[in-house]
């Protein structure tokens, strides 16, 4: 594919489709670094795994995506950015009227903002170095919407705009832009919901993943962490050189109701 020895910045990547997409760029050679806002041992330690099983070098370097000098820095301490995949990301539901502030502030920041400070940060890092590719993970809610999440629905359209401006102010360059837009993936976070679920529901496992959390998913099937990063790892690609300024769902057919 074409990656072996390059630098991919991946956020909020400790755990769920962030550490899938790190793992599969690691996989394929990419010298990966990782990044949340918690700074524990075993942040350090995933780093620490994917360097030994891949043997590339992996970084954990801590920062607060809410944050815009924390953003940019992310990206000067790295060094270098060749693969930049903005995942960071966080939820509140409430309607609208009930909806507070300080929680639709911390989500746009998280969710969009930090997306736009890292890109203005790396883009002349793949300027220098020649070729760069821009992964905004944005959300089947970047192409529709759902009640009572106004701040996340707002934010992940707002980075498939984002991600288009990228892709148009890079289209002579050897640099692409796009937005990955997942639908219910089986994260760990998803997995811990479904026990409780299940007795809110008064349903089974199966009924459960079926008729609530994959009510809106034709497949009633979760999209999975590697194909997600299978995806990203598309985008990087030869293959994917001319593929810029678009969006590409792996959510089972939600956004084609």
């Amino acid at each position: 594919m074409g990656i072996s020895g390059k630098t991919a910045i991946v956020t909020g990547s400790t755990s769920g489709i962030g550490l899938g997409i790190a793992e599969e760029l690691a996989r394929n050679g990419a010298n990966v670094i990782l990044n949340s806002f918690t700074d524990t041992e075993e942040d350090h330690a995933i780093a620490d795994r994917l360097a030994r099983e891949h043997g590339i070098s992996a970084r954990y370097i801590r920062a607060d995506m809410s944050n815009p000098e924390a953003c940019r820095a992310l990206v000067e301490q790295a060094g270098a950015c060749d693969i930049l995949v903005n995942n960071a990301g966080v939820q509140h539901v409430a309607p609208i009227d009930q909806f507070p502030t300080e929680k639709w502030d911390m989500i746009i920041a998280i969710n969009l903002s930090s997306a736009f400070h890292t890109t203005a940060a790396a883009l002349p890092l793949m300027r220098k170095a020649g070729w760069g590719r821009v992964i905004n993970i944005s959300s089947a809610h970047g192409l529709t919407a759902s009640p009572y999440k106004a701040a996340y629905v707002a934010a992940k359209h707002g980075v498939i705009g984002l991600t288009k401006v990228t892709a148009l102010e890079t289209a002579q360059e050897p640099i692409t832009a796009n937005a990955i837009c997942p639908g219910y993936v089986l994260t760990p976070l998803v997995e811990a919901q479904i026990p409780d679920t299940m007795k809110q529901y008064d349903m089974s496992r199966e009924d459960v993943i079926r008729n609530v959390l994959l009510e809106r998913q034709p497949s009633k099937e979760f999209a999975t962490i590697k194909q997600l990063g299978g995806t990203a790892m598309y985008l990087c690609s030869d293959a994917a050189a001319q593929v810029t300024g678009t969006t590409i769902s792996v959510d089972g057919g939600w956004t084609a109701l």
